[in-house]
């Protein structure tokens, strides 16, 4: 039931965690961790500039994080390239900036400050953008050190920006500037120049002294453990796997779901194989299979695997990850989710909100916290009768065709709901 109000609500439910502000185990990226001044405003095309490199054959070859001139080279790129590749665009980002800031005083066109910002800070965005995406999709304890020994200098990079009172005062000036015209361009520009404010001053840029250097502070606090949460559910994501040799447990499973687990047991038998060892060949139809907690293994269990005592084990290792139950004690994120509750919090007071959500829906669409929680309750009144009425058939059906198991159970399980619902779609196809 739980599952199908969240799919109803979606949009007001996504808004309320966002305002509460707690981070979210995928590979996208967080103010903290990778930051961009005009990432709050509407992006007017694509710049040219957005594909080309400044920097010199050579080193693009050396450094394929330095190309710019197309799609990033995924397979080329190593962790070693990360460090240099970061160095260097900071090097010239700062040098740019800082040019920048002193023709910025007399800035009063668009033209004059958003592009060239844009232009400026490009290559950071597109070398840690890429960075973070292979940190999420195919981490590994050389690509997690070179990010994280990287990730201070960037945040500190992305604050200096954030913080530029030159820019500020540019992009104000601008914004008189663009203010009193009507036509469809000038209200683009209008509403990239305001969001941009409004970015630049969620970033800190009116703080001084110590409310400054405080924010500051939280600003490089965040960002750590927005990485760490996200490296703890994967590390936990990626170690836990369940063996099944059991061919009765497999009965009714999509072949397609029985080659990935058989699949997924060979690759991990033939882990540290010695050489000359023979290997472990994947047998979808006999098995042993291995499940893991990775997106399509978890749902194709949930789904497809008539074994409830599986379906159990899968769905509490996967509610259970990174949190209090985990065996390792510095892979439980409960603390981090604690700290950065009360860091968002100290945030908010330090910017002038209550809480953190008004510091969120401040800079969104949802005019307070009040129509947010008025929506999701407008919803609710209709998607909870709605979602009880379908749970309410899942479970006669689960009664009808599930044996003895089922017949006198007043409710299902969280990891029945799936496989049930999806007996019952097929019989309705």
């Amino acid at each position: 039931l739980r599952a199908r109000v969240k799919m109803r609500l979606g949009f007001s439910t996504m808004l309320l965690l966002r305002a509460v502000g707690l981070p979210r185990p995928v590979c996208g990226f967080a103010r903290y961790a990778a930051p961009s001044l005009l990432s709050q405003r509407p992006r007017l095309s694509l710049p040219t500039f957005s594909i080309l490199s400044s920097v010199s054959t050579d080193v693009i070859a050396e450094n394929p994080l330095l190309n710019r001139s197309g799609l990033p080279r995924f397979s080329s790129i190593e962790p070693s390239h990360l460090p240099s590749a970061v160095e260097r665009v900071l090097e010239d980002m700062e040098k740019d900036f800082d040019d920048f800031e002193t023709r910025a005083e007399s800035a009063s066109s668009y033209e004059d400050v958003l592009p060239e910002v844009e232009r400026i800070q490009f290559p950071l965005s597109y070398v840690w953008g890429v960075a973070g995406h292979l940190n999420g999709v195919r981490n590994s304890p050389e690509l997690r050190e070179a990010y994280e020994n990287a990730q201070p200098d960037v945040v500190k990079a992305s604050m200096r920006m954030g913080q530029s009172t030159a820019l500020y005062g540019a992009l104000k000036r601008v914004s008189s500037a663009v203010d009193t015209a009507d036509d469809f361009a000038s209200s683009q520009k209008r509403r990239a120049v305001n969001s941009s404010l409004r970015s630049m001053e969620k970033s800190g840029v009116g703080l001084e002294g110590e409310q400054k250097e405080r924010f500051n502070a939280i600003s490089l606090r965040m960002a750590d453990l927005t990485t760490k949460f996200s490296n703890n559910i994967l590390d936990c994501t990626k170690e836990y796997g369940l063996e099944v040799i059991d061919a009765d447990s497999m009965a009714g499973a999509p072949a397609t779901a029985r080659r990935m687990w058989a699949g997924a047991f060979a690759a991990k038998a033939n882990e540290d194989l010695e050489e000359g060892a023979k290997k472990t060949e994947a047998d979808a139809e006999n098995g042993p299979w291995r499940i893991t907690l990775d997106g399509p293994s978890y749902m194709a269990t949930l789904q497809h695997v008539g074994d409830r005592s599986v379906r159990e084990k899968v769905y509490m290792a996967y509610i259970t990850r990174a949190s209090d139950k985990s065996l390792e004690e510095e892979r439980n994120n409960i603390p981090i989710i604690n700290e950065i509750l009360s860091l968002k919090k100290e945030e908010a007071g330090i910017l002038g909100f209550s809480n953190y959500a008004e510091q969120s829906l401040a800079f969104k669409m949802a005019p307070s916290v009040e129509s947010v929680e008025k929506l999701s309750d407008l919803i609710s009144k209709v998607a909870i009768p709605a979602a009880k009425r379908e749970l309410d058939e899942v479970t006669a059906y689960a009664k009808v065709i599930g044996g003895d198991e089922y017949t006198d159970i007043d409710k299902l399980m969280p990891w029945d709901i799936a496989f049930f619902s999806e007996r019952l779609r097929e019989k309705k196809i």
